[in-house]
């Protein structure tokens, strides 16, 4: 759909916090609203390549089916695609991984696959990076979680997944933080992806979260609502609306919502921030002291939203490790949504495209 948000300044919530004025001091270089200009956040983008980041989670192989229609089935009312192409992307903690690379950082992946050809596939995808397998565990016991969808006409026909949801054994959760432990000292950040299918557990929680804080690093996670009792002493966490207000026991889906619900989670979880996305209303930022921001979405055409938000834990882990107040990281992040957001399917951007994307000074 086109035109989907309007590009603005940032804005302070009035329902909370302090004043624009005292909220705003925070950065230098600013623009309207108290936001970093462009010159001042593409400082942050050109010394991405020093940020050395471990992502921790579920992997994923994302199944691409590309196809056309024509016609319905005789069989059931459903649509005939005409298969024209596949293709393979990395998923999960994979994508996060990948974003990551391809903004400029380095990066290393920690999470479980099965013993199959979906698992080999995976690697394979993996195999044009440089780094990133080390930490990359095969369990005899569950398959490579496997996600695959029906795309006619640039549209989504149908997704069919493969997975197991069981937590990890606890040999597989030992040899996960063992790998952490061994990269822990050449790390700016620790990124959590966090997609339910069992690598992410309070216990594994608890250890990266004492890791974390003995490093004095940045932990970002990227939640699934079930867990959100696991991500305490996080320093940011990136729910969606939806997760937020179902996290939060909070209706509605306007900034006075979401300015609950972030109240509620940083509270809850002792995080030094939460940062909600919310689609087309863009995100809104909840940090100490009830400072709040909610920041308008850059995005012209919204084609597909797949993998967005592991674009913007991947910028935002960037952004943290070179130096980034969280506000000027969550800026980035959320121009970096603006473009993947604009790309059919499981999609990264450049460090070059994020940079273009920020506009004139």
């Amino acid at each position: 759909m086109d035109g989907v948000g309007q590009m603005g300044s940032i804005r302070q919530s009035h329902s909370v916090g302090k004043s624009t004025r005292q909220a705003a001091a925070g950065s230098g270089g600013q623009g309207r609203g108290g936001e970093a200009s462009p010159k001042a956040l593409r400082q942050y983008i050109q010394r991405f390549s020093q940020a050395s980041v471990l992502v921790i989670g579920d992997l994923i192989l994302d199944h691409y089916i590309w196809g056309r229609v024509s016609r319905i089935s005789p069989e059931a009312p459903v649509p005939v695609v005409q298969v024209d192409s596949e293709s393979l992307r990395l998923g999960g903690a994979a994508n996060v991984f990948n974003n990551i690379l391809a903004l400029g950082g380095k990066a290393d992946l920690c999470g479980v696959i099965g013993s199959d050809e979906t698992g080999r596939m995976l690697l394979k995808e993996l195999g044009g990076t440089r780094s990133g397998r080390g930490g990359v565990v095969i369990d005899q016991d569950r398959p490579t979680t496997r996600k695959s969808r029906v795309i006619a006409h640039n549209q989504q026909i149908v997704r069919y997944d493969v997975e197991r949801r069981a937590e990890l054994k606890p040999a597989m959760q030992r040899r996960i933080l063992r790998y952490v432990e061994s990269r822990l000292r050449e790390l700016s950040c620790l990124v959590v992806s966090d997609y339910a299918k069992g690598v992410v557990s309070a216990t594994l929680m608890t250890d990266l979260t004492r890791l974390a804080a003995l490093r004095g690093i940045p932990l970002i996670v990227d939640p699934k609502v079930e867990h959100f009792s696991y991500y305490k002493g996080a320093t940011v966490i990136t729910p969606n609306h939806l997760e937020a207000t179902q996290a939060a026991g909070v209706h509605g889906d306007d900034d006075q919502a979401s300015d609950e619900a972030g109240a509620i989670i940083r509270q809850r979880l002792g995080c030094q921030a939460v940062l909600i996305t919310r689609g087309e209303k863009g995100m809104s930022l909840y940090e100490g002291d009830g400072v709040s921001w909610h920041i308008p979405t850059q995005a012209r055409q919204v084609y597909d939203v797949t993998g967005a938000g592991d674009t913007v834990i991947g910028t935002l882990a960037l952004a943290l490790s070179t130096g980034a107040s969280m506000r000027d990281a969550a800026a980035l992040a959320n121009y970096a949504a603006g473009v993947v957001v604009g790309m059919v399917g499981t999609a990264t951007l450049s460090a070059q495209q994020l940079s273009e994307a920020l506009g004139n000074d």
